[in-house]
């Protein structure tokens, strides 16, 4: 463990920001931030000109690892990125970042569990949950020298003492044995027994921490595949429903074909997206305005 966590400390960037700079810059929240647009920039740069204590909700899938070549015009910095998001994030507010690990000469590079280190013991956050985000997909190549991938995390991280909103009830799935009459025992932490009085299975149980949907080539959304590394809408709706409430305000730090603003949106929440590609921003934005769902129900 002390080993990942030194590696936790190195840095993807060439540049070095300063967040103590950016932060006194900040005091009193003088500065503004733009809602409901997607921004073209770098997002480090971008989020040191925000105010303190302001998003409500981040989620987004960082290019992770070298898998996708992204226009060759970008750096992961985790750990200052994290930084800056836990400074622009109100107390209570959540990040969670959908990403999987490459793998180079048969072994994982192990970004996913070295972000994850880096911002609890560096930046300040708590891992809420790690969920397994489970992709449904084409069977693809023949893997004869190794398992197939068909799997990412979603680490949820919040600042505080604990997770200002959470919405679960969209999350329900059905129970095997709804109806059914359970009775028996439960094992106690002492390793003992309790005896449980017999009563229904409910109809609807928690979600557990196996995520499963199907991949966003599933979608027909052709202006979406125009960017070489998406995820699903829905994986994107069900953390916005769940973390944050109706006008509350969601930021995608590096938004990509925008699938957080517009599930933000079509959920009538607020919404800051930053990218650095100004291609994929144009994507971002012909998807928000073609995908606004303004009928769409209010949920919690």
């Amino acid at each position: 463990m002390r080993k990942v966590k030194e590696q936790a400390e190195v840095v993807y960037s060439t540049k070095e920001r300063k967040l103590s700079s950016a932060a006194h810059e900040n005091i009193g929240n003088t500065a503004k931030v733009n809602l409901n647009q997607i921004v073209n920039g770098d997002c480090l740069d971008m989020l040191s000109t925000f105010p303190d204590n302001v998003i409500d909700l981040t989620v987004f899938s960082p290019p992770y690892d070298g898998i996708r070549d992204y226009k060759k015009n970008w750096t992961f910095d985790f750990g200052t990125l994290g930084k800056h998001l836990y400074r622009v994030t109100k107390d209570g507010g959540a990040a969670i970042v959908v990403i999987g690990d490459g793998t180079k000469n048969f072994a994982k590079s192990l970004t996913s569990f070295r972000l994850a280190v880096n911002w609890v013991d560096e930046g300040g956050w708590k891992l809420f949950e790690n969920v397994i985000y489970k992709r449904d997909g084409n069977p693809g190549a023949w893997w004869n020298q190794r398992f197939r991938v068909d799997h990412e995390y979603v680490l949820m991280f919040f600042k505080g003492s604990r997770p200002k909103t959470f919405h679960k009830q969209h999350l329900m799935i059905p129970s095997k044995h709804a109806g059914k009459i359970y009775s028996g025992t439960d094992r106690l932490t002492n390793g003992g027994f309790k005896s449980i009085e017999p009563k229904a299975v409910n109809p609807l149980k928690c979600r557990g921490t196996v995520w499963q949907y199907s991949t966003s080539n599933t979608e027909g959304n052709k202006l979406k595949l125009q960017h070489p590394a998406t995820f699903p809408d829905k994986l994107a709706e069900d953390l916005i429903l769940c973390f944050s409430k109706p006008d509350d305000i969601v930021l995608d730090p590096m938004c990509g074909s925008g699938t957080t603003c517009v599930m933000a949106h079509n959920n009538h929440r607020k919404y800051i997206g930053i990218e650095i590609s100004s291609e994929y921003c144009e994507i971002a934005q012909k998807r928000i305005k073609n995908e606004f769902l303004p009928e769409q129900k209010k949920m919690f």
